[in-house]
């Protein structure tokens, strides 16, 4: 029994080194790949921070100087219902914001989440006319706004006769966000899992009502966040407001009257030189509309969401 165990504890001293030589081995090269994929960590990491700190700076200080400029101009004569040299009320730009705003997105929303229903849902994989559409929407994304006020000055206020109304810039931006709109609402329904497709269908439900009650309100988030970029770019445009809507600064009695928007009342005034105060509250006034206005997105789509 002895001989027995000596041999054995022998066996096992000649089997060892060759097992825990292999897997040192084999331990030291994850080691040395584990190194390699993190030694550049700490770099990324410091370069994240410092990209960030710079970008809340750019924020903050941008934030700070508009409100130490604009607050003081902040009076109960800025907040008039009739825009007179003297006041520069911003309550006519205000509706006329408001207008253009929900004008807009009723042209723009209903094609663009239809056109994403049909390109996800109803097209044919691979189909040639698809891509032509997405080169097409992620082309007009990337053109200047004061091209699509030219466009719209010829066609709108122009050949249709529509004049410098606020139908004009309604529809000359409807046709400037409507690439977002639709990119976004199809990049939400891509992002929606085929099971709840499939579900949907082994219950017994038809396309249209999956659809319309399991694919878009799983989407919902995305549309919305789709919906909140073509907002803030309606809410901050002058160059194709100004050649298609105008700049009077009334409150237009009809859509076919002209009217400003805040962006272009803060650029006239601001232009003028006579009111730069009241340009820098102006901007307040548009900052806390943009905040409200997402903040309002934001609140719809947990509630969806839950």
């Amino acid at each position: 029994m002895m001989e027995l165990a000596v041999n054995e504890q022998a066996l096992r001293a000649a089997i060892e080194p060759a097992r825990g030589g292999s897997g040192s081995h084999r331990s030291e090269a994850c080691r040395v790949r584990r190194l390699k994929r993190g030694a550049g960590a700490p770099f990324l990491k410091i370069l994240v921070y410092f990209c960030t700190g710079i970008t809340l700076f750019c924020i903050l200080f941008m934030l700070g100087y508009i409100l130490i400029k604009g607050i003081p101009y902040l009076r109960a004569s800025l907040f008039s219902w009739n825009y007179t040299s003297e006041n520069c009320s911003v309550v006519p730009a205000l509706v006329n914001t408001l207008i253009m705003t929900l004008l807009s997105l009723l042209i723009a929303g209903p094609l663009g989440i239809g056109s994403a229903i049909y390109l996800v849902e109803y097209a044919k994989k691979g189909n040639r006319f698809v891509k032509i559409v997405r080169m097409t929407a992620e082309t007009l994304t990337g053109i200047p706004s004061i091209i699509y006020g030219l466009f719209g000055m010829l066609l709108f206020v122009g050949y249709l006769k529509w004049g410098y109304s606020m139908m004009a810039g309604a529809a000359t931006l409807s046709i400037m966000i409507l690439p977002t709109i639709m990119r976004t609402t199809e990049e939400a329904l891509l992002a929606v899992p085929t099971s709840f497709r499939e579900g949907s269908f082994g219950l017994g439900a038809g396309k249209l009502r999956t659809i319309f009650r399991i694919v878009l309100p799983s989407a919902v988030p995305g549309i919305l966040s789709g919906i909140i970029l073509a907002t803030g770019r309606v809410v901050g445009e002058t160059a194709a407001l100004i050649y298609t809507a105008g700049t009077v600064a009334q409150i237009p009695e009809n859509l076919f009257g002209s009217g400003r928007t805040l962006a272009i009342h803060m650029y006239v005034l601001s232009s003028e030189g006579l009111h730069t105060g009241q340009a820098f509250a102006t901007a307040l006034v548009l900052l806390v509309m943009v905040g409200g206005i997402n903040a309002v997105a934001g609140l719809v789509a947990r509630r969806i969401g839950k």
